[in-house]
């Protein structure tokens, strides 16, 4: 499997690489990302936990030993856990958000899968959602896995990034550029 140049360079990648690795070899990859989903959905609902992965006052021990009973609570993997306990040793526990994210691209990448990500003003119905995952499957030639977020600042319309390339139809842009021709 070949893993893009982008997440390697990264620190993050890098650590997501390796994890992915290790899921591999055991046949675990299911079960880590569903982990990593869990742990994602924790840090977006808990400031607190947010708050334990990039707060440099509190010391190696006391995020090991903090991470370590949200993994218990969670319910993870031994794997997951572990790589945990590596991140909070390294000090590496702010890089969680992004190791998730680059786990999520390669997983999907082994999976023949391309991530998108849509950010509109209101949010999108099944249906909607349903169409634009069509669409763009037809545009990439593969299966499209979307995640949406709503964005209350956009005027309208959506914003929609496929790996490195990013489609802007928001109104806020739409505007801006007709000023820009309007000044010549």
């Amino acid at each position: 499997m070949e893993i893009s140049a982008g997440i390697q360079a990264s620190l993050a990648g890098r650590y997501a690489v390796a994890l992915f690795e290790l899921a591999a070899e055991d046949g675990v990859v299911s079960a880590v990302e569903s982990d990593l989903d869990k742990l994602s959905a924790a840090l977006d609902q808990s400031p607190e936990l947010a708050s334990l992965t990039t707060n440099p006052q509190l010391g190696r021990k006391a995020k090991m030993s903090a991470i370590e009973e949200v993994a218990k609570l969670l319910e993870l993997s031994t794997l997951t856990r572990r790589f945990l306990g590596v991140l909070a040793e390294n000090r590496r526990l702010a890089e969680t958000g992004r190791v998730i994210r680059a786990f999520r691209e390669i997983a999907a990448a082994q999976r023949g899968e391309v991530s998108a990500e849509v950010i509109s003003a209101r949010p999108l119905t099944e249906d909607q959602l349903s169409s634009l995952k069509q669409k763009l499957t037809a545009r990439e030639g593969r299966t499209v896995k979307l995640t949406s977020s709503v964005d209350p600042d956009m005027l309208g319309g959506l914003i929609v990034t496929i790996g490195s390339k990013r489609i802007d139809g928001s109104i806020r842009t739409r505007l801006n550029a007709l000023t820009q021709a309007m000044k010549g």
